[in-house]
This record gives C-alpha cells, structure tokens and sequence, in this order.
C-alpha cells in the first residue's frame, strides 16, 4: 500500500512539479523527505520480527554442523524497505522517460505546423506576384493587338486553373509545372511578333514524376526580369530540364542587362524564398548553384527523387 501511495506522489506531484521542469535538486529533496516519511511509518507499522529459521535436518555426515552458524535472512521491514527504493527509483526513471518521449513528439508536431504554416506563407508570396506579372504583360498587349490580347487571356485562365487548383496540393505532376512555365513563356512572347531569343528544352522520362508546386518558376521569372529580353539584340534566355526516376536537373542562363531595368513596384520574391521552400521540401536532397560572370547568370538545381 505504502509503494502505491508513493508512486502516486511521485507521478501526480513530485515528477511534474520538480522533476520535468529541471529543478533536480528540490527533486531529490521532496524525494528524500517522502522516502524518510514513508520508511518512518512502515517502521512504526512494521515493526522488527525476526524470520524464523527454516527446518535443516540434522545431517549424520556432519557432526559439527549447528543451525545457529547460518546467515540470518533479512527482516520483513528491511525488504520492504528495500522494495520501496527500488519501485520509487524504477517509477521515476519510467515517468522520466515517458515524459521525454510525450515531449519530443510535441516537438515534432509543433516543428511540423510551423514548417506548413511557412510553406503556406511562401506560396502566398508566389502566387500574387505571378498575378500582378501576367496582368502587367496582358495590359501592356492590349495597346497592340485585342486578339492577342484575348489568346494571352485564355492562356492565364489555364495558368490560375493550374495556380488555384492544383496547387493547394504538397506535390504536383512535373509534367503540369512545365506546361506552367511554357504557358508563362507563350503568354510574355505575345507582346511582340518577333521571335523572343528563347530556348527551351524539356526531357522528362517518367511522366508520374513529381514535384512541389511553383518550385521552377521562380528561376524563369528571374531572367525574364533580368536579362533585358525585350531589347532582343544581344539577349537570350536558356531552360532547361532533364528528369528520370531519381533525379530532376533544371537549368536556367540568361544574359544580364547593361543597363538598370525598371522593376515594378511589388518587386519579384527573389531566390532566397525559393532557397527557404528547398531547405523545408528537399532536405539534403537538392543542389542548387547560381553564378555570374561574363555577363551570363546561371541557376542549376537538382532534385533527387525517392525511389
């Protein structure tokens, strides 16, 4: 009874309030003076009574043997005692090793809504910057040409379809985030009737492959925003992307604009948003490389895929 209504104390009182919040040494006091108390009172309940000794025959073989030369078993208040050590050691060290295991699931959890929480937080940055970008491109095409102007609206219903939809899922089909980066590319190329000095170069093996949404697009922003196209002499653009079972390489080179270039307002969401989504959706399974020199910029990712 004595045990149980030490456990008790232990789990309900003493663990909670001394032990998990790291004050150990009013631990071990609370701890000594409820063993004390309690070893106090199984004294009193359990007084000393010897064990009696059990009944050895005399053995013919051994003329000298004597039951008083055997070693006296302990008493009934010392074992139990003894027992009451060991249940209040075993009870603490179970409730402290339960009590770390409940805590780093919490962590985990918590870790867990903090990280979804920020990749929401992310792709709400994307989103309205695309927006602002394709609107900016169907103003400026509705001075020169209202049929273009109702082909560059067609294809940004079929980009916000992508944007709004498929999106709000984790991953999404590779071959559906292309189809987005070549619908972005047809819907900037409108504005003229010249051919944009743009090249693209898709190899995609698997058509299951998959990826986080809005991932790549980024990359094709930038040296949209950055390499002057506009000025077509003395400019280009490069994409490429090869993707097989486990891994996907993605190449983007532009030439970098001589000139400052007029930014918008809103400003684009740069590298270091894409950096932070790669850090949370790919850990230790990506590689990315950027570079300037000789008036070129170079992005290259690469994504291992689980296999």
């Amino acid at each position: 009874m004595g045990q149980i209504v030490l456990i008790a104390l232990l789990i309900f009182y003493t663990a909670p309030k001394f032990l998990f919040p790291k004050k150990h040494l009013q631990f071990l006091i609370i701890s000594a003076i409820a063993l004390g108390v309690f070893i106090g009172l199984m004294s009193v309940l359990l007084p000393e009574r010897p064990i009696p000794f059990f009944r050895v025959p005399q053995v013919p073989d051994l003329p000298n043997f004597n039951r008083e030369n055997l070693p006296r078993p302990p008493s009934r208040q010392f074992t139990q005692i003894l027992l009451l050590f060991i249940a209040y050691i075993l009870a603490t060290v179970i409730e402290f090793i339960v009590y770390t295991k409940k805590k780093e699931e919490e962590i985990i959890i918590s870790k867990n809504e903090n990280l979804e929480t920020e990749l929401k937080l992310l792709k709400s940055q994307i989103n309205p910057h695309f927006l602002f970008n394709a609107l900016n491109n169907i103003y400026a095409l509705s001075a020169i040409d209202t049929a273009k102007t109702q082909e560059s609206i067609n294809y940004l219903s079929i980009m916000l379809r992508y944007v709004l939809y498929e999106c709000e899922r984790p991953f999404v089909l590779l071959t559906k985030e292309i189809e987005y980066i070549e619908n972005y590319i047809k819907l900037f190329t409108l504005k003229s009737s010249k051919k944009y000095p743009i090249e693209t170069k898709f190899n995609i093996t698997d058509s299951s492959l998959q990826i986080a949404p809005m991932l790549l697009i980024p990359f094709v922003e930038n040296a949209f925003k950055h390499s002057n196209i506009d000025q077509f002499n003395g400019t280009f653009i490069t994409i490429k992307l090869t993707a097989n079972k486990t891994n996907i390489n993605f190449k983007v080179e532009n030439s970098i604009a001589t000139t400052d270039i007029l930014k918008d307002d809103v400003g684009g969401i740069g590298l270091e948003n894409v950096k932070r989504r790669l850090n949370i959706l790919y850990p230790n399974k990506h590689t990315l490389y950027v570079s300037k020199s000789d008036g070129i910029f170079k992005v290259e990712l690469n994504l291992q895929q689980n296999v």
